[in-house]
């Protein structure tokens, strides 16, 4: 920490998110003015759209539908991490780890120039006259499962952040943008430990232990898809983060049984599925 500014929260959420989604908001101009330029080599003159009963006139946006989908996801992200601020203190990252290489190089070089990849790659077909098109099905498809997506880990991350801040009296309302339904547990189960700590087992925490890794990397997916499938590129995201998250599951239950040994066994047998109910 130097004064008030708090190195870690710095470099974890700060910087890294806001420059992945400057990098996509780049991406999607240009495709725009890509597209503008091949209907204008092909005699096709740009659509003008008339707003505030013609008082306002631009030309039509010309992103494709895949460009707009990470920009959103990637807005999605970063407005997440802004709005739900005081939930970062208390997550591993933060809590746990120390000031080194991850929350230093990773978070500043790995996070943003390298969770564009899809970006890059959608931008990179357009430039080469070969965009990407999807049918309207399935385009509106990766849309809904990123958005659903979304609510599921934004709610359960919430939920049991908002539920720790509960227990120990710090939890105060917040209306930053958006505040989802469920966000919050009113009257939630739990399991009251030898250890002094409280297990969630109410909400989505009673549906799974890592349901919010189950979104996360159902997000993560949803990035690689809405570019198709003529290139791992788009999946290199997805498929780094589902490695580092199972080797993080591991480590969490190692360390949660050392902590709450048979109160642990107790909560595993209250909630026994990890990622998928009722499969894993």
């Amino acid at each position: 920490r130097i004064r008030n500014v708090d190195l870690k929260m710095w470099s974890e959420i700060r910087i890294p998110w806001k420059i992945l989604f400057f990098i996509s908001l780049s991406a999607a101009v240009k495709d725009h003015e890509i597209s503008v330029e091949r209907d204008l080599q092909s005699g096709i003159s740009p659509e003008v759209w008339s707003l505030f009963g013609g008082m306002i006139e631009m030309n039509a946006i010309k992103t494709s539908s895949p460009m707009l989908f990470t920009l959103l996801a990637h807005c999605l992200y970063v407005n997440a991490c802004m709005k739900g601020e005081e939930c970062i203190p208390t997550t591993w990252d933060i809590f746990y780890e120390k000031w080194g290489y991850m929350l230093i190089f990773w978070n500043l070089a790995g996070v943003p120039f390298s969770y564009c990849y899809s970006t890059l790659y959608l931008l990179n077909r357009s430039h080469g006259n070969d965009p990407v098109h999807h049918s309207k099905i399935y385009t509106v498809s990766v849309y809904v499962l990123l958005l659903a997506a979304y609510y599921v880990w934004d709610t359960a991350n919430s939920q049991k952040n908002r539920f720790r801040m509960q227990q120990r009296g710090t939890h105060v309302e917040r209306n930053t943008f958006p505040q989802l339904p469920w966000g919050t547990i009113h009257n939630p189960t739990y399991i009251e430990t030898e250890h002094g700590n409280k297990l969630l087992t109410g909400g989505w925490w009673g549906i799974a232990r890592k349901i919010h890794y189950t979104a996360d990397l159902v997000m993560a997916l949803s990035w690689g898809l809405i570019a198709g499938f003529d290139s791992f590129i788009p999946y290199f995201y997805v498929t780094f983060f589902t490695a580092v998250l199972i080797h993080r599951v591991g480590r969490d239950h190692v360390h949660c049984k050392e902590k709450y040994g048979s109160d642990f066994d107790e909560y595993c047998r209250q909630v026994p599925y990890v990622f998928i109910p009722f499969i894993f």
